[in-house]
């Protein structure tokens, strides 16, 4: 079986800029992808200079073509299974196998939504959870919140930056905090009780929010907190847990805990991108899979360097 330096385990925008830095360090890397990026409902990947308003599926094909144009090697597959012997091997769902020295984690996260009839067909459209990802496009329209935790007054200050025209509902929320109901009155922020039944569509827009009891509040827009859990099961037969991340004492998900160079508690793999920090964005998944592949580059020196050292002192 042919041994990789590297084996990246994700072909998002994290993978993809690792695998570059590396193919271009002269290194052989090997990227499987289960082609389902997490934002693949999304029309358009924002906030990414020079490329603000390319398609998901435009950027990664235009990834795919960099890194194979430098070597690197790319297949189709889940991987199910990761352990170590003398290098790491990893088990695609089909029973394949391949060998690698270091490991590259860049799965990304899973979004788990709230648990309403109509919400998870608009995801990626006008049911959107990121100001920076899709605020723009949402300007100066009737934009709902949809609360399930205590961060949803941040999402809602956040989102009226964007329009003057915001509702928040509380429904599985806590009651808001008194400095909280001071910030929402004070940017005029409507607030609704009750929980959400159902989304109304007309012409497959969104139209309107229904409550229990019947009420309908006209919406445009609904923003919505979801649970983001790392794409990492594969990683638990080599001692590598998901950990909690939160924000501002909230839970915001799980993640694979990594340093600034994508070095994990497990000597030898790495991870970067979505599935170590849940607030991570196209661009800066990127940024961190190429810092993750100068990482692994410059410890594959380190090793290359100290077996040479030995083979010329015997």
């Amino acid at each position: 079986m042919k041994k990789y330096d590297v084996i990246v385990v994700g072909g998002g925008a994290a993978g993809l800029s690792g695998a570059l830095a590396l193919a271009r360090s002269r290194r052989s890397v090997l990227v499987i992808d289960d082609g389902t990026p997490r934002n693949a409902p999304a029309e358009h990947v924002h906030n990414y200079l020079t490329r603000d308003g390319v398609a998901p599926s435009e950027l990664y094909a235009l990834g795919r073509h960099e890194v194979t144009g430098y070597g690197g090697e790319i297949v189709p597959g889940t991987v199910t299974a990761a352990r170590r012997d003398d290098a790491f091997t990893v088990e695609l769902a089909d029973g394949t196998t391949y060998q690698g020295r270091r490991l590259l984690v860049t799965t990304g996260l899973t979004d788990v939504l709230p648990d309403v009839p109509g919400l998870a067909e608009r995801w990626g459209r006008d049911v959107l959870h990121c100001p920076y990802c899709h605020g723009w496009e949402v300007r100066d329209q009737a934009i709902g919140v949809l609360a399930t935790s205590g961060m949803a007054t941040h999402q809602a200050l956040l989102f009226r930056q964007l329009s003057d025209d915001v509702t928040l509902f509380l429904h599985t929320a806590p009651e808001p905090t008194d400095e909280q109901w001071e910030q929402l009155a004070a940017r005029g922020i409507a607030v609704v009780q009750g929980k959400v039944e159902q989304l109304e569509l007309e012409n497959d827009k969104l139209t309107g929010v229904r409550l229990e009891g019947g009420r309908v509040i006209p919406r445009q827009a609904l923003a919505v907190q979801t649970s983001m859990r790392a794409r990492a099961d594969f990683l638990a037969d080599l001692g590598l847990e998901p950990v909690v991340q939160e924000m501002n004492g909230l839970v915001m998900g799980t993640v694979v805990a990594a340093d600034a160079t994508g070095a994990t508690d497990v000597p030898g793999v790495f991870a970067a991108g979505n599935v170590t920090d849940a607030r991570t964005q196209v661009i800066t998944a990127a940024a961190a899979g190429l810092a993750a592949g100068a990482g692994i580059n410059a410890d594959l020196i380190a090793e290359d360097t100290r077996l040479a050292v030995a083979a010329r002192s015997s």
